[in-house]
């Protein structure tokens, strides 16, 4: 099997299901970090009363080292056209879905880079499946082999996946964040629920089976979680999932925006409380900078893109996502450089 910068060859394994998702699609969409920090920091118009708010969430929040275990040879250098760019690794886990039998694997990975002028932000999901090279783990019991990106997390935890991500994309990661979205649940209560367009009729194929009806839906966080993790009942399979989860989370972001949804103190302890036990961020990062850093952010300069691949195929018993080496290698140069129009352009491509 040949490996060239991060990427597996396809010749692994027959492609069998060729597969280019469209445009703007991430998984898990899954930027529960940006409505908490943002949510805030939107509705309490970045007021001296929000800061203590987000700090008291800064200091619930558990801290990892996501860093030190990392060698400082394998890391890419940050260039410096892209000084003043922040790139976070969002890794998210779904500990309470029925379907989730991965143990300790992330079901999320994302990588988010905000440009230096903060202007928005573009989220590029890297499928779960992913054949890469997962380098050796810290303990030197695992790795240095090729496998599914998410076993990088099972074997050499935070510091293992950081290392596995900067080896795939060459791109830096400043920080580190964890979200159980699990826990989201609580966030649309907090809200009062969230309208999702829903594209067709279709019954949960979990217990309590929900109907949901096409059209616009006004959804509890029960009801919006469950549809976030429908995927079996469209023809697409995981990419269903992955819209339904984007358009969960931008409406969690136009809600906290609208209305003055988290104006007032007890609203805002409410979407403190239901957040800070399900997110973990690295030593370094600061809750408070980055909400202030995205106090611009809205739903509408969120970008929501996937890693190009080439398709889905099995490795022995495993069923893979191969990456496009060229349309990836050209996506993650434009994060390094932080040229956001050329982002655009090779996930359109």
């Amino acid at each position: 099997m040949e490996r060239s910068g991060g990427f597996v060859g396809e010749d692994a394994t027959q492609v069998i299901d060729a597969v280019r998702p469209a445009r703007k699609r991430g998984r898990w969409a899954r930027v529960l970090i940006f409505a908490v920090v943002t949510g805030l920091v939107i509705a309490g118009g970045a007021t001296a009363a929000t800061a203590l708010y987000i700090s008291s969430v800064e200091r619930g929040i558990e801290k990892v080292d996501a860093f030190t275990e990392v060698p400082e040879e394998s890391r890419p250098v940050k260039e410096e056209v892209a000084a003043d760019a922040l790139n976070l690794l969002l890794l998210g886990s779904d500990s309470r879905d029925p379907e989730n039998t991965s143990g300790s694997r992330s079901d999320t990975i994302i990588v988010v880079h905000l440009p230096a002028d903060r202007s928005g932000a573009q989220l590029i999901s890297i499928p779960r499946d992913t054949w890469v090279h997962v380098p050796r783990s810290p303990d030197g019991r695992n790795g240095d082999t090729d496998a599914k990106i998410n076993s990088a997390y099972a074997w050499g935890g935070v510091p293992l996946m950081v290392q596995t991500v900067e080896d795939f994309t060459k791109v830096r990661m400043d920080h580190v964040v964890l979200v159980d979205f699990g826990g989201f649940q609580q966030i649309v209560d907090a809200l009062g629920g969230i309208d999702i367009e829903v594209e067709q009729d279709f019954t949960s194929i979990h217990d309590p089976f929900r109907e949901f009806t096409e059209g616009t839906m006004h959804m509890d966080g029960a009801t919006a979680l469950d549809y976030a993790r429908q995927r079996y009942q469209f023809p697409d399979g995981d990419f269903a999932r992955i819209r339904h989860q984007q358009q969960v989370i931008k409406a969690i972001l136009d809600r906290a925006a609208s209305g003055g949804m988290l104006s007032s103190p007890a609203a805002v302890n409410d979407f403190v409380k239901a957040t800070a036990d399900a997110v973990s961020v690295d030593r370094t990062m600061s809750i408070l900078d980055l909400a202030t850093q995205m106090r611009n952010v809205r739903g509408g300069n969120l970008t929501f893109l996937t890693t190009p691949t080439t398709g889905t195929g099995r490795v022995g018993d495993e069923s893979v996502v191969f990456a496009d080496p060229e349309a990836a290698t050209a996506l993650y140069d434009a994060v390094r450089t932080d040229s956001v129009p050329d982002i655009l352009a090779a996930a359109q491509k």
